[in-house]
């Protein structure tokens, strides 16, 4: 492969002849050239630019000098012709693969207000591959640190420039789609801070795993952009899982779910929602009347717009691409008067979880549903996790109790809470319209989230 790199300072890319690049020129791997501009000006001055048409700041690069010089330096094969500027794609990875495949790739380095438009115009029109790329959305003084970073990441692309091509896979930005794990050598503890274990366990199925997991979770807090478009279909289920605890599902591809409180308009979206799905909680045999009596009374557009303003209540919605997807409702007993209801009401006031004695409230997580399309996708952990964590921050005093009720006949419900940590402490009755039901109460401690 070939380098051809036009500039006003040929002398900057002296920087090539050092490291792999430079080992990779005296190999015979590639073939780097650097060209001054002015060569080919015909003026005393050898002036490259002129003001712009249209008035305006600065100075632009001169087409006809360019041309001469593009003409001069374009060979047989693939040739590319390269446009480093602020206003070019943002140069890729996936970019940078294809350029490998070029037999040559002519750099033109812009500087001061950048290069004639007609240059990339008349190029693209003949035929020839035209690629102008950005480094990022900054601006340099001109193109030639852009053409060492377009040299570096294409060159080293190239058969025979990396001694481990295994490397190029699990580097970031590389065939896996994902940014790179952590890394560690000796020693393998510094200033107090220790190499995980598992790298050191020489078990590599668990240092698989755990390179894995790290990428996945850099690269959605980092370049979440990066997981949207991941292959679904090359996902394991333990990389789902993580994704899940991460925030991600998969729906049509990768999709983020964002969990926050409900504000004052989207009562409404919320009443629709929790009217449609509080059927699927009850039991066979249910009649329509008392499901309908019930939703009136507590679950109107009035009554959940009542519900957020309420301080005593926390109500969460979940969104996916933007759409509702579930909903959650705890309450806060904040009076006497609420505290004798919530007792009335089966909540269990005495019950002691894990050899730890309640210390603050007992919260009652009141609704917690998850729309059809998006059961077992992972929606429900993410929004049970989400409200978990929520309620354990606002409650007052020490750790939190956060208790529920389900119908007996709810298998499918009474599953999900034990998976989520809830244990069965009792039972209670709840009143349906004039039916009166057998629920099961499911209590866990809400751990305070540690920032």
């Amino acid at each position: 492969m070939r380098f051809d790199i036009i500039s006003v300072f040929p002398e900057f890319f002296s920087v090539l002849d050092l490291s792999l690049v430079g080992k990779a020129r005296s190999r015979g791997l590639i073939d780097i050239a650097a060209h001054d501009l002015r060569t080919w000006t015909a003026d005393v001055h050898r002036t490259v630019d002129d003001s712009p048409f249209g008035g305006g700041a600065g100075m632009v690069m001169k087409p006809d000098v360019w041309g001469k010089a593009i003409d001069d330096v374009v060979g047989p094969g693939r040739a590319v012709l390269a446009i480093p500027t602020p206003s070019g794609a943002m140069l890729t990875q996936q970019a940078c693969w294809e350029l490998a495949e070029a037999d040559q790739i002519v750099i033109a380095c812009g500087r001061y207000e950048g290069i004639d438009a007609r240059v990339a115009e008349h190029y693209r029109a003949a035929g020839m591959e035209v690629v102008e790329y950005s480094l990022g959305d900054y601006v340099l003084n001109g193109g030639e640190v852009a053409a060492i970073a377009l040299v570096e990441a294409v060159s080293r692309l190239v058969p025979g420039m990396v001694g481990n091509p295994e490397s190029l896979r699990e580097e970031s930005h590389g065939v896996a789609g994902l940014l790179e794990y952590p890394v560690y050598t000796r020693p393998t503890s510094f200033r107090g801070l220790d190499v995980p274990e598992v790298l050191t366990s020489g078990d590599h199925g668990k240092v698989a795993r755990w390179r894995r997991d790290r990428a996945l979770e850099r690269t959605a807090a980092r370049r979440p952009d990066m997981i949207a478009v991941l292959d679904v279909a090359g996902l394991g289920k333990r990389d789902r899982a993580t994704l899940t605890r991460l925030g991600w599902v998969v729906g049509e591809g990768l999709q983020r779910v964002v969990v926050n409180e409900a504000g004052p308009a989207e009562a409404g979206e919320v009443a629709a929602l929790a009217g449609r799905l509080f059927p699927h909680a009850c039991p066979p045999g249910m009649a329509d009347a008392d499901i309908a009596a019930f939703v009136a009374e507590n679950l109107s557009s009035e009554r959940f717009a009542n519900y957020v303003a309420d301080p005593r209540y926390l109500v969460l919605v979940a969104r996916v691409g933007g759409k509702l997807a579930g909903y959650a409702m705890a309450f806060f007993p904040a009076s006497a008067q609420d505290q004798a209801e919530a007792i009335e009401a089966g909540a269990p006031v005495d019950v002691v979880l894990e050899d730890t004695p309640r210390e603050g409230e007992l919260v009652y997580l009141s609704k917690l549903y998850v729309d059809t399309p998006w059961r077992g996708t992972g929606v429900f952990d993410i929004l049970m996790r989400e409200a978990l964590a929520k309620m354990a921050r606002r409650a007052e005093g020490g750790e939190p109790y956060v208790w529920l009720g389900t119908n007996t006949a709810n298998k499918r419900a009474i599953r999900a809470y034990k998976r989520a940590g809830f244990r069965v402490v009792g039972a209670r009755e709840f009143v349906v319209g004039e039916q009166i039901n057998k629920d099961v109460t499911l209590a866990i401690r809400a751990r305070v989230p540690q920032l």
